[in-house]
């Protein structure tokens, strides 16, 4: 009887570290760093990061990789893409590498252009067979095909936005993201010189997916500069980050149209300095989003969403504790908010109040050079 108990008791403590270390691993995830490569950094650099303590620690980086300043995952997590963000005698390009989960290296497929320069952005589908991408000083977004391999075939398509400037207009295109819309039937791009959100049918069978909707743009203020956009969790809204202004603009959304409900800034009343929006980003329930300001204001503002209409409450803000904070991110546990400083070299991790929305000081900081491109996959 006393081996049985002894037995019994040495089972439930498995059970028990079984279960401590499942809870442990779902909270662990990889972050990935895109830079600036003009300094001393070396490309992309990979952390392992714990969602329930905000710590973070280096794991691996690439070598000699130019400007890789936006990065995604695949869908299935096997592959990373990078653009590489140059001009000139070195038009832009898109990098493709394979990621070893195990240990949490990048390892280098292939390259190809991006059809323009200076790429800031890109986007895959789902299902890994096209990636897109936002030129911004070409004023172009291509689409490139990906083999089954995760190695990138040259561009399929390209598409030129200054098509769609004014008539008498001189303005100049600047494609600033390539987004699918949640069911990846559309594709918007933010044009911050030419004021307008295009937007184009995407379908997936033809070697060439990028048609014209209709209606095929939605306009912003003159001078507003739309930079970045985010769907809502439940798919009814779409929010627009504007960089020249510093406002947010809510959309009411369904298959591919814009309804405009409301236009706010960034910043509290009174705020005076020149604006420089950055990033948009929304909690994983959907409840609060958050923008980000650099220039003179460096800091990451918070608001609430009313789940019914999509309209958006100003919360507060809170300084990102650095400067030019061009990106941040919230990790998908929830618990933390990470405002990558590019230009004091710092990802700050703040805590983030689940109930209120708002972000408080953790002391914890990951020193990188030139961050501006943080992501996150399950570890």
């Amino acid at each position: 009887m006393k081996n049985k108990t002894i037995a019994f008791k040495n089972l439930l403590a498995l059970c028990v570290l079984i279960m401590l270390a499942s809870c442990s691993s779902e909270q662990r995830y990889y972050l990935f760093v895109g830079t600036y490569t003009n300094t001393s950094s070396k490309g992309i650099y990979v952390y392992d990061f714990n969602a329930a303590t905000g710590d973070a620690t280096l794991v691996s980086n690439t070598d000699s990789v130019t400007n890789p300043s936006w990065v995604s995952v695949s869908g299935d997590q096997k592959f990373v893409y990078a653009v590489n963000e140059t001009n000139g005698v070195n038009p832009g390009r898109v990098s493709a590498y394979s990621f070893d989960r195990s240990n949490g290296t990048l390892k280098f497929i292939n390259t190809t252009a991006s059809g323009g320069d200076d790429p800031c952005y890109l986007a895959t589908t789902s299902d890994n067979k096209w990636l897109t991408v936002a030129n911004y000083s070409s004023g172009t977004a291509t689409v490139i095909p990906i083999n089954e391999d995760g190695s990138l075939k040259p561009y399929s398509q390209l598409i030129n936005d200054t098509i769609y400037r004014d008539s008498g207009s001189t303005a100049t295109s600047h494609v600033h993201e390539t987004v699918f819309s949640p069911d990846e039937k559309y594709l918007v791009t933010p044009d911050l010189g030419l004021d307008k959100l295009i937007i184009y049918k995407f379908d997936k069978t033809k070697d060439q997916p990028l048609t014209l909707s209709t209606p095929s743009f939605v306009e912003s203020k003159k001078g507003s500069g739309p930079r970045h956009i985010v769907f809502s969790p439940n798919k009814k809204f779409a929010y627009l980050m504007h960089e020249l202004s510093g406002t947010v603009t809510t959309y009411k959304y369904a298959d591919g149209k814009f309804t405009e409900i409301q236009d706010l800034p960034t910043f509290p009343d009174g705020t005076t300095g020149r604006k420089d929006g950055a990033e948009i980003n929304i909690s994983p329930d959907g409840k609060f989003l958050y923008t980000s300001d650099r220039a003179d204001l460096n800091i990451i503002t918070v608001f609430s969403i009313d789940a019914t209409t999509g309209k958006l409450a100003f919360k507060g803000t809170q300084s990102s504790l650095g400067q030019h904070p061009r990106h941040f991110m919230i990790d998908p546990s929830g618990n933390f908010l990470l405002a990558a400083n590019q230009d004091s070299e710092s990802i700050i991790i703040f805590k983030r109040d689940k109930e209120t929305g708002m972000l408080s000081e953790t002391g914890k900081t990951i020193h990188v050079p030139r961050p501006v491109c943080l992501q996150m996959i399950p570890k």
